[in-house]
């Protein structure tokens, strides 16, 4: 029976940290079913190499990959931009999914863990497409913003980086995503911890950026420039379609 519980621990760490579903069976039967058969041969290696490294809880799920994938192939997105971006899984749905001369301006602050995606990366064909840079992206959207050239000409800003920042993004990047352009905020349902009491016990560093957390979606609920969309894929998206 403990093998058994113990097996039941094992499978909650893999699919349930990401999922808000009532059981992991169900993200399961999801993943088996729609995800995993469709998920393309250099995403599925890449997936499998960043679950060996030990900060494997800030990848983002197959079942969000697949999302963001058919997303951006809706709304024809060709110029993007990614704020963290660890080994990359999220990129390369993206970059899979852009044409062939579409670009992704990819921020994040540790490039070795960039470069253990790279070679997967570079293998799909697709490495041409990005444009990465290492270091704080609040520098160089301040620059971005300054040139009045560069606003309104993403289609698509996809943010999963320091959650104590993404107001900080978010005045930026509003000013550069186009009018009728996404942005896609993740972790806004951050475990679940939103709505979990303030005393409600938790992991540090839940608590920690849970307030930040429940400010950017109070911010974004309000804010009359963009139409919201909270939707309980992974750890939750935003998606905010800019309006004006």
């Amino acid at each position: 029976m403990a093998e058994n519980g113990e097996n039941q621990v094992s499978k909650h760490q893999e699919v349930g940290h990401k999922s808000l579903l009532q059981s992991d069976a169900l993200y399961q039967y999801i993943l088996e079913t729609s995800v995993y058969p469709r998920e393309p041969e250099s995403m599925k290696e890449l997936r499998e190499v960043t679950a060996k490294h030990p900060w494997n809880l800030m990848t983002t799920s197959a079942d969000e990959g697949q999302f963001l994938n058919m997303l951006l192939k809706l709304i024809n997105a060709k110029n993007t931009m990614e704020i963290g971006v660890y080994t990359g899984y999220s990129l390369l749905a993206t970059a899979l999914a852009i044409p062939a001369d579409g670009k992704i301006l990819a921020m994040d602050i540790n490039r070795e863990n960039y470069e253990i995606g790279l070679p997967i990366i570079e293998k799909a064909g697709v490495s041409h497409k990005i444009d990465f840079r290492e270091g704080p992206a609040l520098p160089v959207l301040d620059q971005m913003v300054e040139d009045k050239k560069n606003h309104g000409t993403y289609d698509f800003i996809f943010v999963d980086a320091d959650k104590d920042n993404y107001i900080n993004y978010h005045k930026r990047i509003i000013e550069l995503v186009k009018v009728g352009g996404l942005i896609g905020y993740d972790n806004t349902l951050w475990n679940g911890s939103v709505a979990a009491p303030a005393d409600a016990p938790m992991r540090k560093y839940v608590r920690y950026y849970r307030d930040f957390v429940l400010e950017l979606n109070k911010a974004l609920a309000v804010d009359p420039r963009i139409e919201i969309c909270m939707l309980p894929v992974g750890d939750g998206i935003t998606l905010c379609r800019r309006i004006s």
